[in-house]
């Protein structure tokens, strides 16, 4: 069967239908629609097809795309019209989901298959309410029962509108909890071995600078004192000076009062 006979098949089917759908699906329905044909689709050609029809509404003029979410294909409108599309599903895009929800919805995202008496043991509070509102929103699924614990409890899944609503194909795409909690730690400051080279120059540069203030003012409190001590040894000095001219003085006071008290001197 020639692929540009079923590309028109595979767009109408899946703008019809109200799920996304697998090309396994969409195979089966086109051999079923076109069962009259003796050469029959098989799901390479099917796939061939699909891939064709994506790149063609992947042009600018298109308001909407052939995306694969919630485990199958379906056509959306582009994130540009968003605000466009919103005036008349303004109260789908509202809605919105409480907090126990969601704390709800996330446990059973990354730890299903999971027991209620699980989710509760993890939020620390009674989660009847929370999971009956997922169930009524068909954002998770009952996939069974635990055979091994006691009471053989229900065991809950995310569910394929749950794939679909998040735009993701499986449960392997979520994001990993490690990525999440990390993009919220600070990281160290990194720094090039230039930076670090130029700043480690600066110190350096620092330390010198002190060192120089500091045998600077070690020099002038030396010369301060040697001053000082100077200053003193000049005082001493002018002080000898004089007791030594004072006495000189003295000395010739003394002889000349005894000249003149001398007999001999007087005749």
């Amino acid at each position: 069967m020639e692929i540009s006979q079923i590309i028109p098949h595979i767009e109408a089917l899946i703008f019809a239908s109200d799920k996304a759908l697998s090309a396994a699906e969409i195979t089966e329905l086109i051999n079923t629609a076109l069962g009259f044909i003796e050469d029959r689709a098989d799901i390479e050609q099917i796939e061939t097809a699909i891939e064709g029809i994506k790149e063609k509404y992947q042009a600018e003029f298109y308001s909407f795309e052939l995306k694969q979410s919630g485990g199958g294909w379906q056509f959306l409108t582009k994130p540009a019209y968003h605000k466009t599309v919103a005036l008349i599903n303004g109260d789908k895009f509202i809605k919105r989901l409480s907090t126990a929800a969601l704390e709800t919805l996330s446990i059973i995202a990354y730890k299903q298959p999971i027991t209620k008496s699980e989710i509760e043991s993890i939020r620390g509070v009674n989660c009847d309410y929370a999971v009956q509102k997922l169930l009524e929103k068909e954002l998770i699924i009952i996939s069974g029962r635990n055979e091994d614990a006691v009471g053989k409890p229900l065991i809950y899944a995310t569910s394929k509108s749950f794939m679909d609503y998040f735009g993701i194909n499986s449960a392997d795409e979520l994001p990993k909890i490690n990525e999440v909690f990390f993009d919220e730690v600070v990281k160290a400051t990194e720094v090039s071995k230039i930076e670090f080279d130029r700043n480690e120059a600066i110190v350096e540069e620092d330390e010198t600078t002190t060192e120089i203030n500091e045998n600077n003012s070690d020099n002038a409190l030396v010369t301060d004192e040697n001053l000082d001590d100077t200053n003193n040894v000049t005082a001493t000095d002018t002080t000898l000076t004089v007791d030594a001219t004072d006495m000189e003085e003295t000395e010739e006071i003394k002889q000349k009062k005894q000249n003149e008290t001398d007999p001999e001197n007087v005749s």
